[in-house]
């Protein structure tokens, strides 16, 4: 197994925005699945103050990092007021610690993992982390009942925080709102966080755009939002008629242009990034959704960026 590299980009902004650049100060983890050597691991990680040269950064209030983003596994982690929140565990515990230590982040900070639906790709890791950890987890009555069938177990009341579809919750000091999408799941949800001033939220896995979702998205800080395929790509790509004809539906999954349909209907003069997410590593490209979204965004100050399956990316911290 051989190291990770973290390549750490500096940009000067918006305005000197391209296609193929990050829009701030980013760390992504390009190597993303190999385990860290023992070496790696007797050594401390840089903190995201030192990988980040902006003096000023250390005293933001929220640092979001993409875990992994994709049909393979999901995992997107907000960290605020020295506590940590995870929005899904499709990817092994192993894998969510040591993407959290390689980018500054914490995982002793972790209190809790938010499931917004039962989908393999979601909550793949539940079970490893019932057993493993003492995280709190954030499901709707539904989900719960999903989850623990898909997992062979139930999740324990002890750990469980019930929260559902419009109604505000505070976790901890932080405000959490769940939200309904439409997506072929038995609840599925979409989260808004507001913590430390900032308002984020995570937006995948929802096949159009909603009047209600659009409600939701006002006033953000930082959106993380599903761009799922291309529609020509996925019409013409080996998928079987079933699958493709399930992504396409109104209950599947957020096209290239329905995701620039909603960002349009989400800019506000507070909104200071956007990442891109859930893309497919078969149906979609990255420079065809970042060009959809930069449609959107043109003349505005807004950073956007692109989540991988196979590589983590975190953001320069996130002010109000």
């Amino acid at each position: 197994m051989g190291h990770v590299d973290v390549q750490v980009s500096k940009c000067g902004g918006a305005e000197g925005r391209t296609h193929g650049d990050s829009l701030c100060l980013c760390t992504r983890l390009i190597r993303a699945f190999p385990s860290l050597p023992p070496e790696g691991r007797r050594q401390r990680p840089p903190t995201l103050g030192a990988l980040w040269p902006c003096p000023e950064a250390v005293s933001w209030p929220m640092h979001y990092a993409a875990l992994a983003s994709g049909s393979k596994g999901n995992c997107h982690a907000l960290s605020a007021e020295g506590q940590t929140l995870l929005i899904d565990a499709g990817v092994s515990l192993r894998q969510i610690r040591q993407r959290l230590e390689v980018l500054g982040m914490d995982p002793e900070s972790v209190r809790a993992v938010a499931l917004t639906h039962e989908h393999s790709d979601h909550i793949g890791a539940l079970g490893v982390i019932l057993r493993r950890t003492e995280w709190a987890i954030l499901a709707t009555a539904a989900t719960r009942e999903a989850a623990g069938r898909a997992q062979g177990g139930e999740i324990p009341a002890s750990r469980w925080i019930e929260v559902a579809a419009g109604r505000p919750a505070d976790w901890n000091g932080w405000r959490i709102l769940p939200f309904a999408l439409p997506h072929d799941a038995e609840d599925p949800v979409a989260f808004r966080v507001e913590a430390g001033g900032v308002a984020a939220a995570v937006v995948t896995d929802l096949g159009h755009p909603t009047a209600l979702v659009a409600d939701h998205l006002q006033d953000l800080d930082l959106l993380v939002l599903e761009a799922n395929h291309d529609v020509d790509m996925l019409r013409e790509g080996d998928y079987p008629p079933q699958l493709k004809a399930r992504i396409l539906s109104r209950v599947g999954h957020l096209s290239n242009a329905a995701m620039a349909e909603l960002l349009g209907r989400a800019l506000s003069p507070r909104l200071k990034q956007v990442v891109l997410a859930h893309l497919s590593e078969s149906n979609n490209d990255p420079g065809l959704a970042r060009f959809a979204a930069e449609e959107i965004l043109l003349g505005t100050p807004v950073a956007l960026h692109v989540a991988h399956q196979r590589e983590s990316l975190a953001l320069s911290p996130v002010v109000a």
